[in-house]
Order: C-alpha cells, then sequence, then structure tokens
C-alpha cells in the first residue's frame, strides 16, 4: 500500500460517474484513446493509454468513473480534461464502472 493521507486530502479529488458518448484511436499513438464523456454538466474529453487492452467499440455505453478535478494535460496534441480509473488486472487493466446505472455526473462518495 502507498502513503496514508488524511480525509480532507481525500475529499479534494472530485470523482464522478462519466458516460462514455465515443471513443476513438489517437491518431499516431499505438496506446492512447480519445473518449468524450458525459458528466451531466458537460462532456469532457479524456486521453487514456487503453488502446493496447481495448477497443474503441466496447467502451462506448460504458458508466466510468472518472476524476474530474484533474488538471487538464495535452497529449498528442490533445487535451485531455480528466482520467478514467481502471485497476489491474491479469491479464489487461479493468476499467471501474458501477453497479448499476446512474446519472452521468454523480458523485463518487
Amino acid at each position: 500500500m502507498g502513503e496514508t493521507i488524511d480525509i480532507d486530502e481525500f475529499r479534494r479529488i472530485d470523482l464522478r460517474v462519466g458516460l462514455v458518448k465515443s471513443v476513438e484511436r489517437v491518431p499516431g499513438s499505438k496506446r492512447l484513446l480519445k473518449l468524450i464523456v458525459d458528466l451531466g454538466s458537460e462532456e469532457r474529453q479524456i486521453i487514456a493509454g487503453l488502446a493496447e487492452w481495448y477497443n474503441p467499440e466496447e467502451l462506448i455505453g460504458k458508466y466510468v468513473i472518472v476524476v474530474a478535478n484533474l488538471k487538464p494535460k495535452k497529449m498528442f496534441g490533445l487535451e485531455s480534461r480528466g482520467m478514467i480509473l481502471a485497476a489491474e488486472g491479469k491479464k489487461r487493466p479493468v476499467i471501474l464502472t458501477v453497479l448499476e446505472p446512474v446519472e452521468p455526473g454523480a458523485k463518487v462518495w
């Protein structure tokens, strides 16, 4: 396990449920996918290093957990405005999702 944090530090992380609306491979990259994710009040572009393990079609319509208050970052000339959470799987990263559909933008706590 990593370093411990207190509850105030954890509260600074804004985790939201997002609905994946579209996904495409990033031209020139073997690892990156460009996802458009509905967060309720807005749609965000998120660039994720998942192309080695996931085809774009299998992610569309999935409810994912997003770090919504991460600073934007440019990758391959595209701005990423969040991060999709995944766990280490035996064969590939496993994208974290919800047990049943909820409203896009719902806060995770």
